[in-house]
């Protein structure tokens, strides 16, 4: 087992671009830190509860939690797989969580995509609640108008993709995130592909370059 950590903002596609290559290619396995939290608070684990109180309080869930549910995801994958980490780490701290766990690192690779092509994408994303299939209005239609292309569940719009949310995530990004790309370019791990060529072309490099 070994690991491919996503770069990118918020709305570059990382997610997108993983779960497409997961879904084709049995050896890699897309793990989302988002989901895994949602997952382990739905479950009532003793970290999603913990988990649960800070988001509650409307406070950054701990580093270090994060981190154990990552732990444990590392643990339990073997064999030839490559884990295709999706936002964690997401600042210089639990990167050097991840380094003192002794996670196989292959390499990270960011997904560049300017900033407002971002602010246009995100505007047009839509998300199943039931299966967390993502679409996009426009670059990655349903089927159907509105319903989801797996589960048939009636798609959303997440909170935090309304405009002045986005500009602020996209602030964040830039001030703790952006970071590693010159942490992982320093230990001759960084790989870079444009993000704004559609999905199976970025995929395709993405695939190229991890």
């Amino acid at each position: 087992m070994d690991i491919v950590i996503l770069l990118g903002a918020p709305g570059s596609g990382k997610g997108t671009v993983a779960g497409a290559l997961a879904a084709k290619n049995g050896n890699l396995k897309h793990v989302s830190s988002g989901d895994l939290l949602r997952g382990a608070v739905a479950k009532g684990t003793e970290a999603g509860k913990q988990a649960k109180d800070f988001m509650e309080a409307g406070k950054l869930v701990p580093d270090a939690l994060i981190a154990t549910m990552i732990k444990d995801v590392v643990a339990e994958t073997t064999g030839d797989v490559t884990m295709l980490l999706d936002g964690f780490p997401r600042n210089l701290a639990q990167a050097r969580i991840l380094d003192e766990m002794g996670a196989p690192v292959r390499s990270a690779v960011l997904i560049d995509v300017p900033d407002g092509i971002i602010q246009d994408r995100i505007a047009g994303r839509r998300t199943c609640p039931k299966c967390k299939a993502g679409y996009h209005v426009r670059n990655l239609p349903p089927k159907v108008e509105g319903i989801c292309d797996a589960c048939g569940e009636k798609l959303v719009i997440r909170k935090d993709d309304n405009p002045e949310t986005v500009k602020d995530r996209l602030v964040v990004y830039h001030q703790q995130t952006e970071p590693l790309i010159a942490y992982y370019k320093e230990k001759g791990l960084l790989r870079s592909v444009d993000g704004t060529t559609g999905v199976d072309n970025v995929a395709a490099a993405f695939l190229a370059a991890m």
